[in-house]
């Protein structure tokens, strides 16, 4: 029998190696993916297991060959945590895997033990509904008493209770077969009552800090998905105001057309019908530079037939190097059409407008520029119908790119306007920030 204050010292112990062993293991993102996963493969189900299993068989090994070192060996408390979470089967294997050092060491009794612990408690988890698992806590009320009272005037199956009582009896049984064959099997054993109910509450204990622990990275990540989520709408709804907007303003072009020069709005409207269906498809919110411009180009040829080729002249400056680079969908429509609208369209000889494209560093800059009439930029944000393009354009670049993308507006009365963005290049790490 091991000395009282060396038991109590155990528990402690074992209570600290499971919240650490616990946090560590939640820092890696690969666990944390699989351990949320609705569904794994046999492979992703054996990484996940091995972050807890290598670890902790060591600790068996340790219990073994290092003196009086007990806390090491929690077996009985992983296998049954595997049990809840992944099912019977894993947590049978489980089991057999952990149980390896102890059956070297002779002790053969430990091998079916804990792949009946791991049956028992898979077979629980499937029972049991999966949240109910994840808030089990050890500690059933802040005060029993009013539990009790509780349960009595509104009689109920309290799963959280059962679960507590199977997990202390399970450790109970595993105590009680350490005493008959203590040569067999290794538990805490002791003579005083009270030592040995506090040993078998240790595992609800051990069991329901790990579930607390990984519970508040999974309500973390939840967070998280209900965020991405949010920006994901948003993102939707700025997206449906941009289409509706594009196409009223080109029908009203083709409108103008319709009575005096009926050839060209009947191109136009051919036009518009291949451009709607290209705009009509799903689309990812970032897209090749390539596929943007292209979008920009048939814009640009209804714009020409309503205006005129020698009123609307277009020069592209595009970098080979950036067509593949990623851009927010629909991005330079809003900026070409405001060009057109506030800056080319009242001057009465038209003009040119200018696309350039070009790398810099971790960055992809972007300008629409045009020669047109120019114009303040508080100017420019009223003249564009309360600046819904422009508006548009920024929110969505906010919402993508947060503090990483800038937006400059340039413009001088008489000589035109040029927009400038600058995107970062997106890589494995994420977006790189963007020097100023």
């Amino acid at each position: 029998m091991a000395d009282h204050k060396l038991i109590l010292i155990t528990l402690l112990v074992k209570l600290g190696i499971a919240a650490s062993v616990s946090s560590a293991v939640g820092r890696s993102r690969t666990f944390q993916r699989l351990l949320m996963a609705r569904r794994r493969t046999s492979a992703e189900t054996v990484l996940m297991l091995s972050f807890l299993l290598v670890p902790l068989t060591l600790g068996v090994w340790a219990r073994i060959t290092v003196p009086n070192f007990l806390a090491a060996d929690m077996s009985l408390d992983t296998v049954t945590l595997i049990g809840l979470l992944v099912g019977p089967v894993w947590a049978m294997l489980s089991g057999m895997a952990m149980a390896v050092p102890a059956v070297l060491h002779r002790e053969y009794l430990t091998l079916p033990f804990l792949a009946s612990v791991g049956m028992v408690s898979g077979v629980a988890g499937l029972l049991i509904d999966k949240e109910e698992i994840w808030s089990f806590t050890p500690f059933v009320d802040l005060s029993l008493w009013r539990w009790v009272r509780r349960t009595l005037r509104q009689p109920k199956f309290d799963r959280q209770i059962l679960l507590l009582l199977l997990i202390a009896g399970m450790e109970a049984v595993h105590g009680w077969l350490a005493t008959e064959f203590p040569r067999r099997m290794f538990a805490l054993r002791t003579d005083a009552w009270w030592l040995r109910v506090l040993v078998w509450l240790c595992a609800p204990m051990v069991v329901g800090i790990s579930l607390k622990v990984w519970n508040a990275l999974r309500v973390e990540m939840k967070l998280e998905e209900q965020k991405r989520l949010v920006l994901e709408a948003r993102l939707d709804a700025l997206q449906r105001q941009i289409n509706p907007h594009f196409l009223f303003n080109t029908l009203n072009s083709i409108a103008s057309l319709v009575r005096h020069r009926p050839d060209e709005a009947r191109v136009m409207i051919v036009k518009l019908a291949s451009l709607l269906r290209a705009m009509l498809k799903d689309h990812d919110s970032l897209v090749p530079l390539r596929e943007e411009l292209g979008l920009i180009e048939d814009y640009l040829d209804i714009e020409i037939v309503r205006f005129g080729a020698e009123k609307l002249r277009v020069v592209e400056e595009i970098e080979l190097g950036t067509l593949e680079l990623k851009v927010p969908s629909i991005l330079l429509q809003p900026l070409v059409e405001n060009s057109i609208k506030h800056g080319l369209e009242p001057r009465i000889g038209g003009g040119t407008i200018t696309l350039r494209s070009r790398r810099e560093g971790d960055a992809l800059v972007i300008e629409v520029e045009d020669d047109g009439v120019g114009m303040a930029e508080r100017e420019f944000v009223e003249a564009s119908g309360n600046g819904i393009g422009m508006k548009l354009v920024r929110d969505r670049l906010q919402m993508i790119y947060g503090a990483n993308a800038r937006f400059d507006l340039a413009s001088r009365p008489g000589r035109g306007t040029r927009i400038s963005l600058m995107l970062p290049v997106e890589n494995e790490g994420g977006w790189p920030p963007i020097s100023r």
